[in-house]
């Protein structure tokens, strides 16, 4: 026995077998992407994030023939993500993400933990986000083509409105405005603070995948065809309301 070598040291090397169960043990705890996000859904939100900045850029610029075409857009865009909340993809569905606001509020109080968020879709207050950012989008949409109608003369319903009230809804497209513009500034500064505890919110909405633990059930997914069904339809809905609003 070598000397200043103690009795109980354990010389025998570790087998191939320990290591490559550790391995595999590690793999399979391992988080792994799971398709959170269907096609439709992110093409939706990116389309959104466009035509808002274009219709702030037309609107600053004076370019209101513009501005109001991407407003017809946006209202097109709207109907098809109702639609598609109620009959889309599972993380779409709005019964799949809005919770009680008590359930949002507790969200709001951990939310402050490092790491990422297991949550496959929306979170419960994520979930209050989006329908607040699509209930000013749908307002700033209907409120601004009854504006282009009026002054246009187009619209066969705006001699039934009273003046008071077509003034009230020229105000309430402006308010409407600066609301939407608040939400979208609320909205960045939640994915920065998110970003900033290790939860990435924007690269899953580009690819739809998210790192999810393991044995993570992968939401069901509606198919294209549905999709292209919808936008058909919310588009010929949009020019409906447009004519007659």
């Amino acid at each position: 026995m070598l000397a200043g070598v103690p009795h109980s040291f354990d010389a025998s090397p570790v087998s191939s077998r320990d290591v490559n169960c550790t391995g595999t043990a590690e793999r399979a705890s391992a988080p792994r992407p799971v398709l959170v996000w269907d096609l439709p859904t992110r093409l939706f939100h990116w389309l959104i994030v466009v035509l808002v900045a274009a219709a702030y850029l037309t609107e600053r610029l004076g370019w209101m023939h513009w501005h109001v075409r991407i407003g017809e857009s946006l209202l097109a865009l709207l109907i098809f993500r109702l639609l598609w909340g109620w009959v889309g993809s599972e993380t779409a569905r709005f019964r799949s993400f809005l919770a009680s606001p008590a359930r949002a509020l507790r969200h709001l109080r951990r939310w402050v933990r490092r790491g990422p968020d297991p949550q496959v879709g929306h979170n419960p207050a994520g979930g209050w986000m989006v329908l607040c950012l699509l209930a000013l989008l749908l307002g700033e949409a209907l409120t601004g083509i009854y504006i282009n109608n009026d002054i246009a003369n187009q619209g066969p319903l705006t001699d039934w409105v009273p003046a008071p009230l077509a003034n009230g809804i020229m105000d309430l497209h402006a308010w409407l405005w600066d609301a939407l513009l608040g939400a979208v500034a609320l909205h960045v500064a939640v994915i920065v603070l998110y970003a900033a505890k290790g939860d990435n919110l924007l690269g899953p909405m580009l690819t739809g995948r998210k790192r999810l633990p393991p044995g993570t059930r992968a939401p069901r997914q509606a198919p294209i065809w549905l999709a292209l069904v919808l936008s058909a339809g919310a588009a010929l809905l949009a020019a409906l309301l447009m004519r007659y609003l």
